[in-house]
């Protein structure tokens, strides 16, 4: 039953990284009717919220009693994660491609895992370093920048891209403490709570209503909160709670995957013999990760009975 428990635990974190994987499906529509990525990132916000509140009103209403205190960490993790981390990511998409802004996204397992030793003193030992330098050469290889890289990126976009990893980085930072206390939903629901409001004091989206007269736009912006943002966001969370934050963000690398696989089955693009080879680091990189708190568990086992 434990085994069938951490591999759901696994699971559940591999599927929200999914359901992130699939975001260029409904950006793109958004970015052919003149919205900019700060739009974008109040679209997100605003309809995850209202999706999320809905639900929670109407099956979770227990779920909505936080404490007072912890709000500080909804708003850093909603603000300075998730509002900065989406408009960096989706700068870069919009200003070079897709592939490129999901690969410096990626940046952010290397910084959770030094916050989290920083924090939360979790444990940098040599299997999460190979993991996390798996998965790091794994993504630059399924989206080209490896084996023979990629030159002429303009530096702002470059660091843009980093910060929109060290701002990924921040979510599993703001969001740990309150795992102890709520469920991925809960979490999830306040952070956009106060993502949203954040975005409308700052966005110009209110004035562009008109433009979801369009079904495609409309949909799209559905979809956006709906599949890679709610679903993504809560599975993700709940793998959190059950996992060291470290070890949630490589398995959640598993993400420019679903990217780069969406691009070959839905617009045309082409899988080259080194993007396989990408895909198979970073699986190996999630192997890993789960064979490492396996082995763990075993050792702690065989010190109790040579204690006794």
């Amino acid at each position: 039953m434990e085994k069938q428990s951490s591999l759901r635990v696994y699971l559940t974190t591999i599927v929200g990284a999914v359901c992130w994987g699939l975001i260029g499906l409904f950006i793109t529509p958004l970015y052919a009717h003149g919205f900019t990525a700060w739009d974008v990132v109040a679209i997100r916000g605003i309809f995850t919220f209202v999706i999320l509140i809905l639900l929670m009103a109407a099956f979770y209403r227990g779920q909505l009693r936080t404490r007072l205190k912890d709000h500080i960490f909804f708003a850093g993790a909603g603000i300075f994660s998730i509002a900065f981390f989406n408009f960096f990511y989706f700068e870069v998409f919009s200003q070079s491609s897709l592939s490129l802004a999901v690969t410096l996204l990626y940046t952010g397992p290397l910084f959770v895992t030094i916050l989290s030793r920083l924090f939360f003193k979790e444990p940098l030992t040599i299997r999460k370093g190979w993991a996390l330098a798996l998965a790091i050469t794994g993504c630059a290889f399924v989206v080209g920048l490896l084996p023979f890289g990629q030159e002429g990126i303009p530096m702002k976009t470059l660091l843009m891209g980093i910060l929109s990893g060290f701002c990924y980085a921040l979510y599993s930072i703001f969001s740990k403490p309150l795992t102890k206390r709520y469920s991925g939903l809960t979490i999830t629901t306040y952070t956009f709570l106060y993502m949203s409001i954040f975005m409308l004091l700052t966005s110009d989206i209110v004035r562009k209503t008109d433009q979801f007269q369009h079904v495609d736009v409309l949909m799209s912006a559905v979809l956006l909160a709906l599949v890679s943002t709610v679903a993504a966001f809560v599975l993700y969370t709940s793998g959190l709670k059950h996992l060291e934050a470290s070890k949630a963000s490589i398995l959640a690398t598993v993400e420019p995957i679903i990217a780069v696989l969406t691009g070959v089955l839905f617009l045309g693009e082409h899988l080259r013999g080194w993007q396989v080879l990408g895909i198979a680091l970073v699986l190996y990189s999630a192997i890993l990760v789960a064979d490492a708190r396996s082995k763990a568990k075993k050792r702690k086992a065989v010190d109790i009975q040579l204690v006794k």
